[in-house]
């Protein structure tokens, strides 16, 4: 069983990482959500380097986006990448991201759903949810669910396995559900109140929270997929790195995360490395759901294993099933022909 231990999470950021491996990517499909900036450039920057037919980075800005394409191309050569607009404070975004996809019979075989947010104060989206729990969660899994078909036709079409990786943090091993949410009779609708979403709680648990609904989904989408689906599941947990995530964080904890940074933070490109590894390496069943840490497998909390950890799964999957349904009538036909399996 594994904790969370501050010696265990000093040694594992200062051990070295293996360099990327290069594999041939000729004709895939890579598409990076959040590729404008930190991790998400980065692992970009490692795709371009091995040639795909199409890499396509998905953000919410524009001129970002725009900018980020043409950097891309200077550092790298490659001169292939698109830009294509998703802001998953938006399930309108969302869908229509991958309705454009599905208008061009695309090729999907490598989806790194990078984009996050870390807000330290209550904010919500236009759809009503706090916007941690929308961009990080609600969105993520939304884009998840409806980019199904088209991973599965790709691996139909072009005998492959595609990969959706899910970017987590080791963070979720601090985090736990408090006892009085889970007596609430919806989960969800509980993490986007006001009442619940307190000062303290922005602060410090928030985005926690949202990594460990991240490694929930990872784990229960893998196991609504089966283990015959072609399509591969799996969560990452790049380390602390380097991030402009920072930028979002308390004036209070910008002191102590900067002492961090000096002494154990990686660089983004380093941290990148774990999530192009999720992408490319491994043996797809081995990754099947995984938890990948350090560019290896590696172990979730015990609270997400053991205990109560598998009944607060499922109700959360069948919460977030249940929204989304009400967002997308796909997500109701994707879930009885592809997610049928659990």
């Amino acid at each position: 069983m594994v904790k969370f231990s501050a010696w265990k999470f000093m040694r594992e950021q200062l051990a070295a990482l293996p360099p990327v491996t290069i594999v041939d990517l000729s004709g895939k499909t890579i598409i990076v959500t959040g590729g404008n900036t930190g991790l998400g450039f980065e692992a970009a920057k490692h795709f371009a380097s091995m040639k795909p037919g199409r890499l396509i980075l998905a953000c919410r800005s524009k001129e970002r986006g725009e900018a980020a394409v043409t950097k891309l191309g200077t550092e790298t050569g490659y001169r292939k990448a698109e830009f294509r607009h998703l802001d998953l404070d938006s399930f309108d975004s969302t869908i229509n991201f991958v309705e454009e996809l599905e208008r061009e019979d695309a090729r999907v075989d490598v989806v790194v759903a990078n984009a996050a947010v870390h807000p330290s104060t209550y904010k919500k989206s236009s759809h009503g949810w706090e916007s941690t729990l929308q961009v990080n969660h609600l969105s993520t899994a939304l884009l998840s669910i409806l980019l199904v078909p088209l991973f599965v036709k790709t691996a139909q079409t072009y005998s492959v396995k595609p990969r959706l990786v899910i970017v987590s943090s080791a963070t979720h091993f601090m985090y736990t559900i408090p006892e009085s949410a889970l007596k609430t009779p919806k989960l969800i609708e509980t993490f986007t109140s006001e009442k619940f979403c307190d000062e303290k709680h922005m602060a410090q648990d928030r985005y926690n929270l949202s990594k460990l609904l991240n490694v929930f989904l990872t784990r229960s989408l893998a196991s609504h997929l089966g283990p015959s689906s072609p399509v591969i599941v799996n969560n990452v947990a790049p380390g602390f790195c380097i991030s402009e995530l920072r930028r979002e964080i308390p004036a209070s904890a910008k002191r102590r995360v900067a002492i961090m940074e000096f002494f154990l933070a990686r660089t983004t490109e380093s941290g990148s490395r774990t999530l192009v590894w999720a992408a490319l390496q491994g043996d797809p069943d081995k990754v099947r759901g995984k938890y990948l840490s350090s560019c290896r497998v590696a172990e979730e909390s015990d609270y997400v294993l053991y205990g109560e950890g598998p009944k607060i799964e499922k109700r959360l999957w069948d919460e977030t099933i249940e929204i989304l349904e009400k967002v997308s009538p796909k997500v109701k036909d994707i879930e009885s022909q592809y997610l049928s399996h659990a």
